[in-house]
């Protein structure tokens, strides 16, 4: 019954950080970003002021999603390597963390934007939501996702050593982090790389959470 509870907790947790991330990033963030046309983007959040929030949101609940499944990670693996598992929850804590905090950039971004439609489109005020907008990427975005990456590599790599999961799942999970891993450090650096990279990855927390809750955990020896 424990086993089973532990099973249902990580597999949703899984599923929950995939939805909130994934629905943000390809269905809400198009209906207020415009690529690389701030004033566009600012005049669309002015309109939707709803839609910017609910984007706000989602990354608050994704943020503490991450905690949260780290939290659970490290309970379903500090036998196989405590100080590891320790140190991947801590760098999941502080990607959660950053995520949140990024969110005080949104906010001053969504007040820009209604002082921008009404300003009769203010070149200070349109360079000033570039400057949120960069330092909310790069905080919430860039930042972010390299301590998710470390950290979910940690994390991999412990459920490959452990065998609670195939390891053809846990390196499904270890080898589709590494282009993800180089594209935030291009992030970082000031360049990027086609969004191919990424694909790898995508389903993979969405799978993992699936597979969990309908084949459950091997216990650890």
């Amino acid at each position: 019954m424990i086993q089973n509870k532990k099973n249902m907790i990580l597999g949703i947790a899984f599923i929950l950080q995939f939805i909130t991330s994934f629905t943000n990033g390809v269905f809400i963030k198009p209906l207020w970003y415009v690529n690389h046309d701030m004033h566009n983007t600012l005049l669309m959040i002015a309109k939707n002021p709803s839609i910017f929030r609910l984007n706000i949101l989602l990354d608050v609940l994704t943020a503490l999603g991450v905690i949260f499944l780290g939290a659970i990670l490290y309970n379903s693996l500090k036998d196989v390597n405590k100080n590891i598992a320790l140190t991947a929850f801590g760098l999941y804590v502080l990607e959660g963390t950053l995520l949140a905090a990024s969110k005080i950039e949104s906010f001053s971004i969504l007040q820009i934007s209604q002082e921008y439609s009404k300003s009769g489109f203010s070149s200070d005020l349109l360079f000033l939501a570039d400057i949120s907008y960069n330092s909310m990427e790069f905080v919430g975005s860039s930042l972010h996702m390299l301590a998710f990456c470390i950290g979910a590599i940690m994390f991999y790599y412990l459920l490959f050593r452990s065998s609670i999961i195939p390891k053809w799942l846990s390196l499904w999970g270890l080898l589709s982090l590494m282009p993800l891993l180089v594209g935030t450090m291009a992030m970082i650096f000031g360049t990027s790389i086609p969004f191919i990279f990424y694909v790898p990855y995508v389903p993979f927390e969405l799978f993992i959470g699936l597979f969990i809750l309908t084949k459950g955990l091997t216990p650890v020896n």
